[in-house]
């Protein structure tokens, strides 16, 4: 569920509430009974690297993906992954 950051006008409170998306955003500080407004704060997801568009599921198109001098069994093979399969926890070492 989402997590939403609301500040008041009246307090000046900032406080974040767990909120379905479907949920009408909070109108009414639950301290001072001002009115409140939703802000846009930053996210904490971040994508770092090549990350697996670029690095394990590219298509020959690009260069790095399977050239045409592979034989029909390399190509039903996995891509190989990107870490050298050092992965210990990646379904796809196992």
């Amino acid at each position: 569920m989402p997590v939403y950051e609301y500040e008041c006008s009246k307090c000046e409170k900032v406080f974040e509430i767990q909120q379905r998306i479907a949920d009408a955003p909070v109108t009414v500080c639950s301290e001072c009974g001002g009115e409140v407004r939703k802000l846009i704060s930053m996210s904490s997801f971040q994508l770092k690297g090549g990350g697996w568009h670029t690095d394990g599921y590219s298509g020959p198109s690009n260069g790095k993906g399977a050239s045409s001098s592979h034989s029909s069994s390399d190509a039903a093979s996995p891509p190989s992954c990107p870490a050298g399969g050092a992965c210990s926890h990646c379904p796809a070492a196992s």
